[in-house]
């Protein structure tokens, strides 16, 4: 994590959404046993309501 934050932060490796928002810092975080399964996460959490993210984060 501390590396693509890094990323995020400090290189071109970014994507062009958080390339204009910078700085970032990471807020919430989920462990997984692979790649693949937290991929299927993260696509879930991106398709949440704002309000439901808030709520996700504040737990």
């Amino acid at each position: 994590m501390d590396r693509r934050l890094l990323e995020h932060n400090e290189t071109s490796k970014s994507a062009k959404y958080t390339r204009n928002r910078r700085p970032v810092a990471l807020i919430y975080s989920e462990n997984y046993e692979d790649r693949s399964s937290a991929s299927v996460r993260e696509y879930a959490i991106k398709k949440l309501s704002k309000e439901e993210k808030e709520r996700l984060i504040s737990q």
